[in-house]
């Protein structure tokens, strides 16, 4: 027993930075060879993987010998465990561990989740019907005896990132409730790699908003006085972090395409608030969310100059070919308030879900 615990105390440790991310160079990883044996290595084929809600994707893992040419040396079993990482990598999220016949995944990950086992090496995870929540980086570690190894594979979705604010008004949501605000429409508070994603595509805004790791941001294409000055870099604006229970912004959500049916009810009349929910309601379907208004608009092009109601009592329309009285200088939806729900009358949006 001594004997094996002073193999171990001499075995060799080195760090070394994650292959091909350069965004994770301050992650390390530690491998842990034992003596004369060969050592296991780990691999994600792809760094990267794309895919959008609804989807099925295979997140990919591997794992080897250094020194030959067997995955497993067969004196030990092999434990495979997969975890989503935080933001910031001090905590990990369990989501599926498998050894020998023994498998188990947690949480929202619970019967969508498995190992795809093509080959006697293979660990990577399959996930179905990928969830907004699921978008994030993965960590697939494989353990045999003394040794292991991680992998790290991020999960990126298709989608669009909007800013949103409620019916009170700019600066009225603290960290909790903009969390829900974005659940209400359809969408998640999105991440910082997100909103980057959005701004490099030409998101301007002038508004700070919650991001998921509880900073404050907002992303600037065309600099000018009110938005930090005419003289500064176009960018991500950062204001730090800050109290999620006391201090209030907007914030900035995320969502992706959707199962179903969005369109513009054709009605003989405009309608009230009340009104336009029940003719949704008549028609079979439901009156859309803000989230759904932007998937339309961004991943199906959809296109209307009518502005019609939505889910939280404002009004919008969505243009994705610029023209005369229908936003002249650029694609976007439209945003024209939250006007009064009793005696105000417009048309609505109603979105259908697909059984």
């Amino acid at each position: 027993m001594k004997s094996l615990l002073f193999l171990v105390l001499i075995s060799v440790c080195w760090a070394e930075p994650h292959p091909d991310n350069s965004s994770l160079e301050h992650e390390r990883i530690v491998h842990i060879q034992a003596e004369n044996g060969p050592r296991l290595l780990v691999v994600a084929e792809q760094a990267k993987i794309f895919s959008h809600r609804g989807g099925n994707i295979t997140l990919p893992c591997k794992f080897y010998h250094e020194h030959t040419s067997t995955a497993g040396s067969g004196t030990h079993k092999i434990r495979v465990k997969w975890t989503k990482l935080t933001y910031d990598y001090l905590k990990e999220l369990d989501v599926f561990v498998a050894m020998g016949h023994h498998r188990k995944s947690y949480g929202n990950y619970q019967g969508r989740v498995f190992l795809r086992e093509s080959s006697e090496n293979d660990a990577s995870l399959v996930i179905t019907n990928i969830m907004l929540e699921d978008y994030g980086r993965y960590k697939c570690e494989v353990i045999e005896g003394l040794e292991d190894d991680t992998a790290v594979v991020t999960l990126n979705l298709e989608g669009v990132v909007f800013p949103y604010s409620p019916r009170l008004g700019r600066y009225n949501l603290n960290f909790h409730e903009a969390q829900r605000a974005c659940m209400e429409q359809d969408s998640v508070i999105a991440s910082f790699d997100q909103l980057y994603d959005a701004w490099r595509s030409g998101l301007d805004w002038c508004n700070a908003g919650w991001l998921s790791d509880g900073s404050v941001q907002y992303p600037i294409t065309k600099p000018r006085e009110p938005c930090g000055g005419k003289n500064t870099v176009p960018g991500v604006r950062n204001y730090g972090f800050w109290d999620k229970e006391k201090s209030r912004y907007d914030v900035f959500c995320f969502t992706s395409n959707f199962n179903g049916r969005f369109y513009y009810l054709i009605h003989p009349i405009k309608l009230t608030y009340d009104e336009a929910v029940q003719a949704c309601l008549k028609d079979g379907a439901q009156i859309a969310k803000v989230g759904q208004i932007f998937a339309a608009w961004k991943l199906l092009g959809y296109d209307r100059c009518d502005a019609g109601w939505l889910a939280d009592g404002s009004v919008r329309y969505p243009i994705s070919r610029p023209r005369k009285r229908c936003s002249p200088s650029e694609a976007a939806v439209r945003f024209v308030g939250f006007p009064d729900k009793k005696h105000k009358l417009y048309g609505v949006y109603c979105f259908r879900a697909y059984n």
